[in-house]
């Protein structure tokens, strides 16, 4: 039990070291890169920096899904990862092809990892609904 709960506990460590980072250096990409103070390949370098912030909530993730030893819970959030990665990759294909046809206006891709996130709550609701358990104890 104790294993499990340390497994959550650095879960919640890295998430939230992943979303400190995003948003300093989002606020700091806003207000060097966005009107011009930083440019060149250091703009580039900073710019990259959220992106990669958010990268680091998906691995948090996944280190979860790998130390969660109770297997019930594991399926939970793996049930649950699913159920948004499905829901993203399908909202993010059709609007292509939408967009694609000239039908709708364009989106910035960061947007389909804000889907992905709000997928991870679908998921759980999905689990709460059809098992009697969320998943999110984790995620």
């Amino acid at each position: 039990m104790s294993h499990q709960r340390s497994a959550q506990r650095r879960y919640v460590i890295r998430i939230a070291i992943s979303m400190a980072a995003y948003l300093v250096t989002l606020a700091l990409a806003i207000r060097l890169v966005r009107d011009g103070t930083l440019v060149g390949p250091l703009a580039w370098a900073l710019a990259f920096l959220p992106g990669l912030s958010v990268a680091g909530v998906f691995w948090a993730v996944g280190r979860l899904l790998i130390e969660e030893t109770d297997e019930f819970v594991r399926m939970l959030l793996v049930r649950q990862v699913l159920i948004a990665t499905a829901i993203t990759l399908s909202a993010a294909t059709v609007y292509g092809f939408l967009e694609n046809f000239g039908l709708v206006g364009h989106i910035d891709a960061f947007y389909i990892a804000i889907l992905w996130f709000v997928g991870l709550g679908v998921g759980a609701l999905v689990n709460a609904l059809t098992i009697g358990a969320s998943g999110s104890e984790g995620c």
